[in-house]
């Protein structure tokens, strides 16, 4: 009995052992597996953003010895009018994208199934203006935007209406970059929009065909649905996307007339390059990227919670 005890408990123990050596080769090769993933990861972002975290709390001129100067950045920036004005406008840039981007997005894809002729010439042209160079399409713009020769003031005045200065009245600059932008990152949205209707089974429309729903009942209830996994991604999207936006608005008017384009990154751009206040710009880079996580958080809790209570 007693050898029977003994025999049984040597071979669970040599069970185990297996057990755990095969739980060890497999974490071995997942590791293995990751490591270079992994590491590209801490070096490109986390080593970065840790970083600018320490930098933020120094002051310094990017070639000479570090000051240490605490919070004394970030009491400077939240008492600084152009940071401020600079959060207002990258404000309004979210909201653009959000609310006119990933809409005109969608309506576009929808359009693209459509039984019009020359749809997929249609399909072409609209994704043009996200395949152009930004410093192409600023360069377009601006000469587009003229007082005096551009194109748009041109037929404001065939309608008899007078010139804008449309990049260089506080009142309008902004809004002029606004529609460039609206203009160039649609089409990106459009493209996600019509990857997803493409998923959508044909027989759902056929059933809601049979009980009678007309075309507004079958989007609101079918399409729309289905495609809040894809608007919830956009969004998250977008809205860092926006709030890290710097080339458009620096190529077409620096930040000006009087910062009324300003945004967090053309601010930050100034203050390390021109005025070579790498520590003030470092605080203005960590305040940015803990805006863009907090707003990522709350759209993925929003998310979820909608998820667990069954709502489209």
């Amino acid at each position: 009995m007693e050898t029977a005890e003994v025999t049984r408990s040597s071979e669970t123990t040599k069970v185990v052992r297996q057990a755990k050596k095969k739980n060890m080769r497999k974490l071995v090769t997942i590791s293995l597996f990751t490591a270079p993933a992994l590491i590209v990861y801490l070096v490109y972002v986390v080593y970065p953003i840790l970083s600018t975290l320490s930098y933020s709390f120094y002051s310094w001129d990017g070639t000479s010895d570090k000051t240490f100067i605490g919070l004394d950045n970030y009491v400077q920036l939240f008492h600084d009018a152009i940071f401020w004005t600079s959060l207002t406008n990258n404000a309004w840039v979210v909201m653009t994208s959000v609310f006119v981007q990933i809409p005109l997005g969608m309506i576009m894809a929808l359009m693209l199934f459509a039984p019009i002729r020359g749809i997929r010439l249609f399909s072409s042209v609209y994704f043009l203006p996200f395949l152009m160079s930004t410093v192409a399409i600023g360069l377009l713009w601006v000469y587009m935007f003229d007082p005096i020769n551009g194109i748009i003031n041109q037929l404001i005045n065939f309608l008899g209406f007078e010139n804008v200065a449309w990049l260089s009245d506080e009142n309008t600059a902004l809004i002029a970059i606004l529609l460039v932008v609206v203009w160039q990152f649609s089409p990106f949205y459009m493209i996600l929009f019509k990857a997803a209707m493409v998923g959508i089974g044909e027989e759902l429309y056929e059933s809601a065909e049979i009980d009678g729903a007309n075309s507004w009942q079958k989007f609101f209830h079918i399409t729309l649905p289905l495609l809040m996994p894809t608007i919830v991604s956009s969004s998250i999207l977008a809205i860092v996307g926006s709030l890290k936006a710097f080339d458009i608005f620096y190529i077409m008017t620096g930040g000006g007339p009087n910062h009324a384009t300003e945004l967090m990154g053309t601010y930050m751009f100034k203050q390390a390059f021109i005025n070579f206040n790498m520590g003030y710009a470092s605080a203005i880079a960590f305040i940015m990227f803990l805006i863009a996580l907090v707003v990522t958080i709350l759209i993925q809790v929003v998310d979820y919670n909608r998820k667990k209570k069954g709502a489209f």
